[in-house]
């Protein structure tokens, strides 16, 4: 597989998509999100994957994300992320609430190529009253009443994820967050990330291949040195937790967050292009 740029995987994105995002603590693709916003992508619509944190966070600051399906969008011991805050009481995002099973469940569905599939867990609470899309049925099997949680199946248009590495295939190793796999699978396209290539093929590697996504699932991947930052990647590198805290206290404000825009995001390419 031949790798692209960063601004030309990004360019891959239009308008309206519905993106698949990671948590922080999961192969968080910090490189390719500034990339989008550089873009001025607008009206996406952003699944985590079960949660979401800084990437979700900057996509909702620049105005670039409507709308938001996920059970947290969170900086970790930095709190609720601080542009998703003030867009839900500004009341310009619009949000699905879920659970971490409920999104698991329906990128499942997606990747097994049915239309829902069901669950328990969310039976008895209050998120079932704001997500009318969502049934309970009877269970079918049962002789006695057993009520089942029907939720149709998420199909994102882009999984966007920062791997360790890729191989000259396009396999991509995310190591034990299988999440990533699922969410690659459920997806029309995948947009990669790695901080290198590799020689060879990973898949005929008996200690990386349960690790791999085939690159059957990903469609273009960019090498991005340091491409998960400021979160960290696995044993890589460690999360810039004093970055985060800095980005937290400057987002509180629509001042702030556009400083941090400048120096952060739009001024990156500048310094890569110098």
């Amino acid at each position: 597989m031949t790798t692209i740029s960063l601004e030309a995987l990004a360019a891959r994105v239009t308008d309206g998509a519905l993106i698949a995002l990671p948590p922080d603590d999961s192969l968080s693709p910090g490189a390719l999100v500034h990339a989008l916003v550089r873009r001025g992508l607008r009206g996406l619509r952003l699944v985590g994957v079960p949660t979401s944190g800084y990437a979700s966070d900057l996509l909702i600051g620049a105005g670039c994300a409507v709308a938001i399906e996920t059970a947290a969008v969170s900086l970790g011991e930095a709190g609720t992320g601080p542009r998703f805050a003030a867009a839900v009481a500004a009341g310009t995002i619009r949000v699905l609430d879920a659970t971490c099973p409920v999104i698991h469940t329906a990128l499942q569905a997606a990747e097994k190529g049915v239309p829902f599939m069901p669950l328990r867990g969310v039976l008895g609470s209050d998120v079932l009253g704001h997500r009318p899309e969502w049934h309970v049925i009877a269970n079918p099997f049962a002789a006695d009443d057993d009520p089942i949680l029907l939720v149709p199946a998420i199909t994102p248009d882009f999984a966007i994820f920062h791997a360790s590495c890729a191989d000259e295939e396009g396999n991509v190793w995310v190591g034990r967050r299988r999440e990533l796999a699922t969410m690659a699978h459920a997806a029309k396209h995948s947009l990669v990330t790695v901080e290198r290539i590799v020689k060879g093929r990973m898949l005929d590697d008996e200690k990386l291949a349960p690790g791999v996504i085939s690159g059957v699932y990903v469609d273009a991947i960019a090498v991005a040195e340091h491409g998960a930052w400021p979160a960290g990647l696995l044993d890589e590198y460690d999360a810039d937790r004093a970055h985060i805290s800095a980005y937290a206290k400057a987002a509180r404000t629509e001042a702030g967050f556009s400083d941090y825009l400048a120096q952060h995001v739009h001024g990156q390419k500048a310094k890569s292009a110098a």
